[in-house]
């Protein structure tokens, strides 16, 4: 029996994180874990940023939650695939792969604008998208990474 796998997906909002984590998890038979139901089910929200109409996390706590999670699935020899922009500020010794989700910036503004996204959080996730800041902050965590465009 091979090594379970802790396998992290992040990117901008609206890239394909949740798409490709969902397809990924059911190939490798691994468990999805969508972080936004671990941060309401542990009550993990700090406050609410009322001008980009979104919620602020404290990426510490919410860390030592999911590595309790990590740890548990390892303990049940079980792979598991987390879903969350978020996931690659976990350290990485508990992470054996970061695929980081990209996507056009035409498309990018077209799938956030469906979501109805406030227009500064779109300005906001188009910056991040342009400018790399989940690949870059991956990189900088020192997690293995694979980049999929979407």
């Amino acid at each position: 029996m091979k090594k379970p796998q802790i396998i992290i997906v992040t990117g901008t909002p609206a890239t394909g994180k949740t798409t490709i984590a969902k397809r990924l998890a059911k190939k490798q038979k691994a468990t999805y874990i969508d972080v936004n139901l671990v941060i309401k089910k542990y009550k993990l929200v700090d406050k609410y940023d009322k001008k980009l109409k979104t919620n602020i996390v404290d990426v510490n706590k919410l860390n030592k939650v999911l590595i309790k999670i990590i740890k548990d699935y390892q303990n049940k020899k079980q792979s598991i695939i987390i879903d969350s922009h978020l996931s690659h500020y976990l350290p990485k010794k508990y992470v054996d792969l970061c695929i980081v989700t990209k996507c056009s910036l035409k498309k990018l503004q077209q799938r956030l604008n469906k979501r109805k996204y406030h227009q500064q959080k779109i300005r906001e996730n188009m910056d991040a998208e342009i400018l790399d800041v989940c690949l870059l902050e991956a990189i900088l965590n020192k997690h293995k990474v694979k980049v999929v465009t979407t």
